[in-house]
């Protein structure tokens, strides 16, 4: 499977729009090229123009529809502009996800004020500030899907990540706050926490620890970016109008 693959998953996200934060790599990536595959109109989000340009490229030259906005998540006008600006684009607002998140790992003792609060603000604040942004416009059509990126660190914490495990923890506690508060005017609102999953995060951690995590996994692999990408395009999907409040695992089994 390839991140510019057709999903194995048979979705139809015609006319609908949809935001992703953290768009320009890694799982955010995968997912804008989902979510454009199945035909949605896609927002790409994220500080990095030029990786932005890439992917929304690469969307158009597989058919689809999309446009780049640089955003920090972290502040809460550019944020509402960036919301606004894509309605404004193309006339509504379907499908929201949070995926935007930075790691700045150190044992407790060692934590300074800044890691503690860069993490927290891009992992846990952001996410409030484009839901809150996307609310006005999915109350208004009464439909809408948000979709939060979490971890499996949010679940079992990890040693020398208790600022992302925090930021990560909090996230499925706003989603299942926000989901109740939002199921009357069918909006739906999940978390999705992925495993171990390749990419140039884990890839910097070196073979060593690559292989110990694998251990720990009983599927023996990591995931792939493409496999959380389908986990949102499913919760996306007009099959998921049931599930709000929820947090789909996706760690080849290493939580259960």
């Amino acid at each position: 499977m390839t991140d510019t693959a057709q999903s194995d998953l048979r979705v139809d996200l015609s006319g609908q729009v949809a935001l992703v934060t953290g768009a320009s790599q890694g799982i955010g990536r995968a997912i804008a090229l989902r979510l454009g595959a199945a035909g949605a109109k896609v927002a790409c989000i994220a500080r990095n123009a030029e990786k932005l340009a890439a992917v929304v490229e690469a969307i158009k030259a597989a058919g689809g529809d999309a446009d780049a906005w640089s955003c920090d998540a972290k502040h809460g006008e550019s944020v509402q502009k960036t919301v606004e600006a894509v309605v404004e684009r193309w006339g509504r607002l379907d499908i929201l996800v949070n995926n935007a998140g930075v790691t700045r790992d150190t044992l407790i003792p060692r934590m300074g004020d800044d890691e503690w609060n860069d993490v927290i603000e891009t992992n846990l604040r952001g996410p409030f500030l484009f839901t809150r942004a996307a609310t006005r416009p999915m109350m208004q059509q009464r439909y809408g899907r948000m979709i939060n990126i979490s971890s499996v660190s949010g679940l079992i914490g990890n040693p020398g990540q208790s600022n992302y495990s925090a930021s990560k923890a909090g996230l499925i506690g706003f989603t299942q706050t926000v989901a109740r508060e939002l199921a009357g005017r069918k909006i739906t609102v999940n978390a999705v926490a992925p495993g171990f999953i390749e990419s140039d995060m884990t890839a910097a951690l070196g073979d060593v620890v690559t292989e110990e995590a694998k251990k720990r996994i009983p599927v023996k692999r990591l995931g792939k970016p493409e496999e959380i990408a389908d986990a949102v395009l499913f919760l996306a999907s007009a099959a998921a109008s049931y599930i709000t409040g929820t947090t789909l695992v996706v760690d080849g089994g290493m939580t259960c």
